[in-house]
């Protein structure tokens, strides 16, 4: 984002969170202790992200992938099976920061076009962060009150999950046509691994992200200290780590989250209008309130309070983010780790692929809540 953009939202999310504080202080600490982590485990990311990528981390590991690969259909359709599965083991944030690179240089290595899997990297993180709880963390904010186990969870959203990820995935298939590219070749030999700060940082997150039920401060933690070994070995500036993190960015949007998530709590005008809508509806709106506000703004609004049909709420959170860049945190991660490797994604053709996948995708998840017994 540029600059004075950042610089726009930090604005709005500071009056909003200080309007919040004076309103209802204690609905304003609820809103904010529900929120945070996301944000704090987005900054972490991004750190490693950039310590990982200094380190040819990406590179080596799209390397292998490529080579791996027959062709440029089973690149494709392995990109799609990393995507969907770092996605849900791991969330959607780590998904585009750790694996959109690691694509990108795989369709290099083969002389293919890298499009295909560089927008279906952040169209299927988002399409496919619907399993688990941490698979997305709005997922995590509109669960919480419910106290569901990860198995419980899964067997309301898992058909959801699977229709909307092979919608997006058809889409984006048939749109980029990753087959139609003769340019395939055999990978050359990768180049030497670096097993330094970057790969310990990369390691260390999966094992939190995997075993600690909240590790936004821990994987935050790795990011800082990550990228303070680079910096006092003069191989990073502080300034380079200030641009990749875009802290107005966050800090704004955090304001703005807090500020929904109180609105949400002293006004039931949300749950009401919530109240009166079938399933359809209810993802309908959420879908939208994530392109107007961003998911995780729009799920501390929506979720403030016990909603019928939470399901259809996290479908409407987790795929409606697709339409616009706008829509998630993940969008912006996307950007970040594409453009560390040189590639020049276009929000527009994004958008695009976005537009015409979400619509079938939300309607065929929504409809199968009705098999899985979801609401």
């Amino acid at each position: 984002m540029r600059p004075r953009g950042a610089a726009a939202v930090a604005v709005v999310g500071g009056v909003g969170l200080g309007a919040a504080a004076a309103a209802d202080p204690a609905a304003a600490r609820a809103a904010a202790a529900s929120v945070w982590s996301p944000f704090v485990l987005v900054a972490g990311l991004l750190l490693v992200g950039l310590v990982a990528e200094d380190d040819g981390l990406f590179r080596v590991a799209g390397h292998r992938l490529a080579r791996l690969s027959g062709d440029g259909r089973l690149l494709f359709a392995g990109g799609v099976v990393l995507v969907v599965m770092v996605t849900a083991v791991l969330n959607l944030d780590t998904s585009v920061v750790f694996i959109t690179p690691v694509l990108v240089h795989a369709a290099r290595s083969r002389g293919q076009r890298e499009e295909p899997l560089l927008y279906g990297s952040l169209l299927l993180a988002n399409a496919g962060s619907l399993p688990l709880p941490g698979s997305n963390l709005t997922n995590l904010i509109v669960v919480g009150p419910r106290h569901l186990s990860g198995a419980v969870f899964f067997s309301h959203t898992a058909l959801s999950w699977f229709a909307a990820v092979t919608v997006t995935a058809a889409v984006v298939a048939l749109v980029e046509r990753p087959w139609s590219d003769r340019r395939d070749r055999s990978p050359p030999t990768p180049p030497p691994a670096v097993l330094g700060v970057g790969a310990t940082a990369v390691g260390a997150v999966v094992v939190l992200v995997l075993v600690l039920r909240s590790p936004a401060l821990p994987v935050a933690a790795v990011g800082v200290v990550a990228v303070a070994t680079r910096v006092g070995r003069r191989r990073l500036r502080v300034v380079q780590a200030l641009d990749r993190l875009e802290p107005l960015l966050l800090v704004g949007l955090f304001g703005v989250a807090v500020a929904l998530g109180t609105l949400g709590r002293t006004w039931s005008g949300p749950a009401r209008a919530l109240g009166h809508l079938d399933s359809w509806g209810t993802a309908v709106l959420a879908g939208g309130a994530s392109v107007v506000v961003n998911n995780l703004p729009a799920a501390s609004l929506l979720a403030s309070r016990a909603t019928a049909r939470p399901d259809a709420l996290l479908i409407g959170l987790d795929v409606g983010p697709n339409l616009l860049f706008t829509g998630s945190l993940a969008w912006l991660l996307w950007l970040r780790a594409a453009r560390a490797t040189g590639a020049r994604p276009s929000l527009r053709r994004a958008s695009l692929l976005g537009a015409v996948s979400v619509p079938p995708a939300l309607a065929l998840a929504v409809a199968a809540l009705a098999v899985t017994g979801g609401h």
